[in-house]
């Protein structure tokens, strides 16, 4: 019998990918285009999130849109409608996006007339928060709808993220959904993230969001 090699394929992909990542945040940093990676599962309210900070601040910052989905451009064609620019990835099956992919879809954009791109990337608890897109910051929306127990069931993307939207409060008063008790489980896994409660409907909470954001992307470029 012949040897037999084993090569840890996922190490060696996530391993290119960090180095990818890399090398993709230093050249955000050099055209000071800031990079914010958007997740969450399908129907949280990512594009309405999208379309909410695009209209606060769109008259401050040069911004731009990467939509990433399975198939469809619908996504592409309500954010460009809004007056920013909007580039479509089609995955083709695949349940995220990584660095190349998020390179590939830069080049459709002129990085020095921008000073924020959003990623939206697939709908998808699980694979999204495995792989570094080489953006500056992670965040992610939880809807209401779905529960408080979610940090229990996908830790690592709560791990992950930087700031957490909890989305559709709205609907609070419709359901079991524990603010107190979500916070206290997502605080145990990440001590430093941002909640911050918001409702796409009503328009609660998304002057929060977006002052932490103007913050960020000020930050960033040096305005």
């Amino acid at each position: 019998m012949g040897d037999i090699r084993l090569i840890e394929i996922r190490e060696d992909i996530l391993s290119d990918n960090r180095e990818l990542a890399s090398e993709l945040r230093a050249r955000l940093a050099r055209h000071k285009t800031y990079l914010l990676n958007l997740m969450s599962s399908p129907g949280s309210g990512k594009t309405s999130l999208i379309l909410r900070t695009v209209d606060r601040l769109k008259d401050r910052f040069r911004i731009g849109v990467l939509e990433a989905d399975i198939d469809s451009i619908v996504d592409a064609e309500r954010v460009a409608a809004s007056g920013v620019q909007a580039v479509q990835l089609r995955t083709g099956g695949f349940c995220h996006l990584d660095a190349g992919m998020v390179a590939a879809g830069l080049e459709a954009f002129d990085l020095d007339a921008l000073d924020l791109v959003i990623i939206e990337n697939v709908g998808n608890l699980v694979c999204p928060a495995e792989f570094d897109t080489g953006a500056i910051r992670n965040a992610m929306i939880l809807s209401v709808p779905e529960g408080d127990d979610k940090p229990l069931k996908y830790p690592l993307m709560f791990s992950v993220s930087d700031v957490l939207l909890v989305n559709k409060t709205d609907f609070l008063s419709l359901s079991d959904f524990d603010m107190q008790k979500l916070k206290e489980r997502v605080y145990k896994l990440n001590s430093g993230i941002a909640v911050i409660p918001v409702s796409c409907r009503t328009g609660e909470g998304i002057d929060a969001w977006a002052q932490w954001l103007s913050f960020e992307v000020s930050g960033f470029i040096g305005r």
